[in-house]
């Protein structure tokens, strides 16, 4: 190319407005939630006892504990998504766990020993395993994408955030049909699907964010 075109193809580059990372992360995390929203809607149903459950502390906990994880870990997306981030919002990520281990010693205290095994097993483990990874694909795709229009400087961090985000979604959309609210039961079969998704969102951003 001639240096006259290069110029050209420059200025013209230049001309195009320029969207930034947190529109195109925005835009991707609303997508993906009225995906799973969707899906949620079309294959799953909210638990029959949800009018009541609504008014019930460990229901309402366990909605806190993973609607708190999805935003706080939201607010590192931006971050995640620069070649240069900013030290921000890395000890609110703390704020869920932290709930959920209160959440835990207040069963543990206030439940019988004798019931623990029942309600740390539940009803419901395998669905959790597999419905929480299932209504994060939506989340954790729309997240991926937006985030390869930005220039992660630690690309397997970048698709873990996204993954701990779309987990989050996930978990919060199947918490309306699980019928298991121990605190137990949340810590152990919740965690590991989050776990999962988390995990698996990190080696794909391994591969697709690098620059």
């Amino acid at each position: 190319m001639r240096t006259d075109e290069f110029i050209r193809a420059l200025a013209a580059d230049g001309a195009r407005p320029v969207v930034p990372i947190e529109r195109w992360l925005t835009g991707a995390l609303l997508s993906g939630i009225a995906l799973s929203t969707m899906l949620f809607l079309a294959a799953l149903h909210t638990r029959q006892d949800i009018m009541q459950a609504v008014y019930a502390p460990a229901f309402c906990f366990k909605l806190i504990v993973t609607i708190s994880l999805a935003a706080t870990a939201a607010f590192l997306l931006s971050d995640a998504a620069r070649p240069m981030p900013r030290i921000r919002w890395q000890r609110a990520l703390l704020l869920a766990p932290a709930l959920l281990a209160a959440g835990v010693i207040f069963e543990l205290v206030t439940v019988p020993a004798h019931s623990w095994p029942a309600r740390l097993m539940g009803h419901n483990a395998a669905h959790c395993l597999s419905l929480i990874p299932l209504l994060a694909i939506a989340p954790a795709a729309c997240l991926l994408a937006a985030l390869r229009r930005g220039a992660p400087a630690h690309p397997a961090l970048a698709g873990a955030i996204a993954g701990l985000v779309s987990s989050a979604v996930g978990a919060t959309l199947y918490a309306l049909t699980c019928p298991d609210d121990s605190a137990l039961f949340v810590a152990t079969w919740y965690s590991i699907a989050i776990i999962a998704v988390t995990a698996a969102s990190a080696y794909l951003g391994s591969r697709i964010l690098r620059w």
